[in-house]
């Protein structure tokens, strides 16, 4: 009968975050941060500058405070879509991007609800955070994925000096 082996080499290894990232579920991950980046502008641009006028000085405040984090927020996760978009395209290397994508802050997707003018804030403005913080959790889950198989992949490729030495022996003992 014959043998059955499993090889579970780095070569042999599938990787499943940077498949999802060059799939259409990257572009469509790409798209919609996009998207949400230009609908964010046009609210802030329109409707919701008329809107902000309209509120109080408590509700003001707080509408400036969370439009600016709503706006700091996405320049993030475009910067993010950006460079993964670069990697798709050929134009830098995974490594070079995820040291990039270090200096992003993608990380900080815990949602601060601790304004007590929150409910008086226009709700577009409610709702485009909220869909920033869904599109930030999503980001932040695929970029960890994407660290995890780069630290793998580095893990597996670095040379172990004891491995090498047991199998130098083995080799002379055979």
């Amino acid at each position: 009968m014959g043998e059955f082996r499993t090889e579970t080499g780095p070569e042999n290894t599938f990787n499943f975050a940077q498949r999802l990232m060059t799939s259409q579920n990257f572009t469509e991950l790409f798209r919609e941060g996009m998207g949400l980046i230009e609908e964010t502008a046009s609210y802030l641009d329109g409707p919701g500058r008329k809107q902000s006028k309209a509120l109080g000085p408590a509700a003001s405040l707080a509408y400036a405070t969370e439009s600016m984090r709503l706006t700091t927020r996405l320049m993030q996760l475009a910067s993010w879509l950006l460079l993964q978009r670069a990697v798709n395209d050929g134009e830098i290397v995974q490594a070079e991007a995820q040291s990039e994508k270090n200096k992003i802050r993608v990380d900080n997707a815990t949602k601060e609800m601790q304004n007590p003018a929150w409910n008086d804030l226009p709700e577009q403005l409610r709702s485009l955070i909220e869909t920033s913080f869904k599109l930030q959790r999503r980001i932040k889950h695929v970029n960890n994925m994407l660290k995890e198989e780069m630290l793998r992949e580095q893990a597996a490729n670095s040379s172990n000096p004891v491995g090498d030495q047991l199998s130098q022996i083995s080799a002379a003992f055979k």
